[in-house]
């Protein structure tokens, strides 16, 4: 309830697992067990996880994407949440829709196992590199309509993926939908990561007064792509206060207050 809400809120752990998914879900899966049992032991009650947490592939057929219920990745998850007793944010996940295509979907689920939200990337990936990558995320993916907040028992949260984060007006919208901490799970590619990463995630804390939570893919990937890394947290002020440095596997860990400002 609000009540419930309004009365919890304020000081928590929160934690980024940043991960170098490959093509194959079972041993992503393995090590999504590894990295969230890491960051429960820490003490975070909510963690999250990066865009293609299941499979970072560049060919849809690479992987045995699935609908939820038979998807690996969501029973992994559901279990951990609740053997653990924490909010976990699955950043996003390849998911086979009824209608035969795929939405690359984040999914939240409670310390009851049960999924609390979901949220289909809205902004899809088509672009073309000056190094000569070209994406076209449109190819594979429908993309979602709809921007996502939730409530925790500590806070509002709000949903985007990778390349959401180029779009203000999603994240401002969910700001005035009274989200306090927004998150941004990613397999941002190195080029873009070192040119924008940091300053637009920034931005987007400054530009709410909101905490920014980014899960990121880092490293080379078997499908051969290279993705930046630098999982972050960044309070309201623009300030990181927490930071993968590097693109290795990894857990970061942060108190935040959604009271202070």
């Amino acid at each position: 309830s609000d009540k419930l809400r309004i009365l919890t809120m304020g000081s928590f752990k929160v934690a980024a697992v940043q991960m170098r998914s490959g093509t194959s879900p079972e041993r992503n899966a393995v090590d999504l067990d590894r990295l969230v049992r890491e960051a429960a032991g820490q003490g975070a009650r909510y963690v999250q996880t990066p865009e293609m947490t299941g499979a970072l592939v560049r060919d849809k057929k690479a992987a045995a994407f699935t609908s939820e219920d038979k998807d690996i990745i969501v029973a992994t998850a559901r279990r951990l949440a609740k053997e653990l007793g924490i909010f976990l944010h699955i950043g996003s996940t390849a998911i086979l829709r009824a209608d035969g295509k795929l939405a690359n979907r984040a999914l939240l689920f409670g310390p009851d196992g049960e999924l609390r939200a979901t949220y289909d990337k809205i902004h899809m990936f088509d672009v073309d590199l000056d190094n000569g990558e070209s994406w076209r995320e449109s190819a594979t993916y429908e993309p979602g309509a709809a921007a996502i907040v939730a409530d925790l028992p500590f806070a509002r949260l709000g949903f985007a993926i990778c390349y959401d984060l180029r779009f203000p007006r999603l994240f401002r919208a969910e700001a005035l939908a009274g989200a306090e901490v927004l998150t941004v799970p990613a397999a941002f590619t190195r080029q873009t990561g070192e040119a924008h990463w940091h300053v637009l995630l920034r931005a987007r804390a400054i530009e709410n007064g909101a905490w920014v939570i980014a899960a990121a893919q880092g490293g080379l990937h078997e499908d051969g792509r290279e993705t930046y890394g630098h999982s972050l947290i960044v309070d309201p002020w623009g300030r990181v206060v927490a930071e993968v440095a590097g693109d290795e596997p990894g857990v970061i860990v942060a108190e935040i207050d959604t009271t202070a400002s």
